[in-house]
């Protein structure tokens, strides 16, 4: 950073929303760590500032607090507004297939969110197969470059801000509760399972049934075209849910709304790779079902009652550019 850098801030004091954790969330062990005061909300401390910044905040914001900064407060979010208004813009790019996304710097509005002016807003495509994970931390760097941008040329970023477009205003990104983790093998298709595990996978692993019991699938990739010309996996109705072992390539095959998906880990009382579960469980399932038909060999959909998915969704609620 050099020295007009350096002059950008001359005070930076720092309000995080509550958290489980103990240290807080990485914002606030961060502010700790460059020693800067940090308030807890709905606390914003006494001191009086230019402009203020939220990045994935979760909390409206009232007008009289706004009007306490000269320059009003901005948001760095991460999609391309109008689309994916909401708590986890990042979670749903990757759930949708999203090819491009983008950060969005705009003007804080009360008590509504994300439909401010945009001052500033940069477009990227979205790398193929990449988690939301992997997308926060490619648009938190983003988003953190674009802010340093506006804030260098504030006034006249503010003066140039332009109305959010009514087009595209439907796309609504909101918190994601636990049921939604749970495959839905005769619905979601092999794309839309693998969009699922990339985009809430990292946070709250695929979730579904064997012999009523809840399995967490941990490590899901795509089934090669190679695998999928297997004559014992061709020729044949097969059951949503069916699973099989493809030694070869040492994975699970469960079968989707589609076709097949690969699973290489998962969790059923322990860790268990596809060839662990295949030796503790399926391979004994054979032996004591040998004249049962294999599609009865299956994962289940887990259906979790409702107040099981109302207590978890804030769990789910994407973390993007917090830290």
């Amino acid at each position: 950073m050099d020295d007009k850098e350096e002059k950008l801030i001359e005070k930076l004091e720092v309000v995080t929303v509550p958290s489980l954790s103990p240290k807080g969330l990485p914002v606030k062990q961060y502010a700790i760590q460059s020693q800067l005061p940090v308030y807890e909300w709905p606390d914003v401390g006494p001191g009086e500032y230019d402009v203020g910044v939220v990045a994935s905040f979760g909390r409206l914001l009232s007008e009289a607090l706004i009007l306490k900064f000269p320059y009003g407060i901005l948001n760095v979010h991460p999609s391309c507004l109008p689309r994916w208004r909401g708590p986890a813009p990042i979670i749903h790019t990757v759930l949708h297939g999203d090819t491009v996304t983008g950060v969005t710097i705009m003007q804080v509005r009360p008590k509504r969110f994300d439909v401010g002016p945009i001052l500033k807003q940069e477009s990227i495509p979205v790398p193929p197969k990449s988690s939301s994970k992997e997308l926060e931390a490619v648009l938190s760097k983003l988003g953190a470059d674009m802010l340093i941008s506006v804030l260098k040329n504030l006034p006249e970023s503010l003066a140039s801000g332009r109305p959010q477009p009514a087009e595209g205003a439907t796309s609504h990104a909101p918190k994601v509760s636990a049921g939604t983790s749970c495959v839905k093998w005769e619905e979601q298709t092999s794309e839309q399972v693998l969009r699922l595990h990339l985009a809430v996978g990292d946070i709250a692993p695929l979730q579904t049934l064997w012999m009523e019991s809840t399995v967490k699938l941990l490590d899901l990739v795509e089934v090669s075209n190679s695998i999928r010309a297997d004559p014992k996996l061709t020729g044949q109705t097969v059951t949503p849910g069916s699973v099989v072992y493809h030694r070869p390539s040492q994975m699970l095959l469960v079968h989707c709304k589609d076709g097949w998906i690969g699973v290489r880990s998962l969790m059923l009382k322990k860790t268990l790779t596809a060839t662990d579960f295949y030796n503790g469980y399926l391979h004994a399932w054979y032996q004591k079902n040998s004249h049962t038909h294999p599609s009865q060999c299956r994962f289940q959909t887990l259906r979790l009652p409702a107040k099981v998915q109302q207590k978890t969704k804030l769990l789910l609620c994407n973390s993007a550019l917090s830290s």
